[in-house]
């Protein structure tokens, strides 16, 4: 289910002048897959908006897993159509131009969303050109910076437990990788529903892990998950079998019936049929970039209910080592990228 937030009358709108963006931007480019050492920083043309999109300057890019698999040719590499490619779904900014004049994100309004990409320019630019409809007023709250680790990865959270697995008191969830971008948002709305909430994660963040939500914290390093807990209805799996089979061994701790979810790209390829034999439910989950969606997240960050957690900050020309620190797998919440000053 979806909460629809109401729509802000548009007299409050900054009537701050529409500003002229140049013609060329600073943006991180790579001409072809391989390690993060093929990202560089050019010179490139700025995007033009038409019909309903909204011109965007970008102060601040999240750093997501799909950012760096697509960088190796995995992820969404197949789709990019042009090279040199600029990467990037999160960003935060400032509203440059609008669709039209009384359209509700006005120039100068501050701004979060996810970019289509790769079926346009990625975030990591000093300009975006994005689709209103996946675009929302920035928490108040939050800074550039921390708004622009929120999109994808609290969007994904969103999806995975409140569209697919329906939270709700009682309900008890096991959640892999709590601990990282999608699975801190996950963890902590879970709880927020009701759900009881066991999360796993590395030693050193499991107290945060209950700070966040969960009833049970488990490191999996050391313990193996299906031998301390009982049944589950949903296991939401952030890892999958690329490390020690944990979708495989997911299975055997749900309840007959219940519902597993596989979230990363090729994390386990068989998982559907392994879950038909098994007796349980399954499906794969895609992030929708839905702009109504972020702004009841926004509302939700803004009351304190929820909240976004930046492990590491980036500038642009350091982008190398911002998607070196993602791939090593261990950050808590979210790397950034701070692209502009705010």
């Amino acid at each position: 289910m979806r909460f629809r937030p109401l729509r802000t009358a548009t007299a409050s709108q900054p009537t701050t002048p529409a500003e002229t963006p140049p013609e060329t931007m600073r943006a991180v480019v790579f001409d072809e897959p391989g390690a993060a050492e093929v990202l560089r920083v050019a010179d490139v043309p700025v995007p033009s908006p038409a019909l309903s999109e909204v011109l965007v300057r970008v102060v601040a890019a999240g750093v997501n897993p799909i950012d760096t698999k697509t960088r190796l040719g995995r992820g969404v590499a197949g789709l990019i159509d042009r090279w040199p490619s600029t990467l990037g779904f999160d960003f935060s900014g400032v509203v440059v131009a609008s669709p039209y004049e009384t359209h509700e994100l006005q120039p100068g309004t501050e701004v979060f969303g996810m970019l289509p990409f790769p079926r346009s320019g990625g975030s990591y630019a000093e300009y975006a050109v994005v689709p209103s409809l996946s675009v929302a007023r920035k928490p108040a709250s939050l800074s550039h910076v921390e708004a622009a680790g929120v999109p994808l990865a609290a969007l994904t959270a969103w999806g995975l437990v409140v569209e697919t697995a329906h939270a709700h008191e009682g309900q008890r969830m096991l959640i892999h990788a709590g601990s990282g971008g999608v699975g801190h948002f996950a963890v902590q709305l879970a709880a927020y529903f009701g759900a009881q909430v066991t999360a796993t994660g590395s030693d050193r963040n499991l107290p945060w892990l209950r700070e966040l939500g969960a009833s049970v914290a488990i490191d999996y390093a050391t313990t193996r998950f299906e031998d301390v807990v009982g049944e589950m209805d949903v296991v939401i799996d952030l890892v999958g079998n690329v490390h020690d089979d944990t979708g495989s061994r997911s299975l055997g701790v749900l309840r007959p019936g219940g519902l597993y979810v596989m979230v990363p790209t090729g994390g386990w390829p068989g998982y559907a049929e392994a879950a038909a034999a098994a007796g349980v439910r399954a499906t794969g989950y895609k992030v929708i970039p839905d702009g109504s969606v972020l702004a009841t997240l926004g509302r939700l960050l803004d009351s304190g209910a929820i909240q976004v957690f930046v492990d590491s900050v980036h500038d642009l020309a350091d982008v190398a080592a911002a998607h070196i620190e993602v791939e090593r797998g261990h950050s808590r919440g979210k790397v950034v990228l701070t692209v502009a000053e705010s």
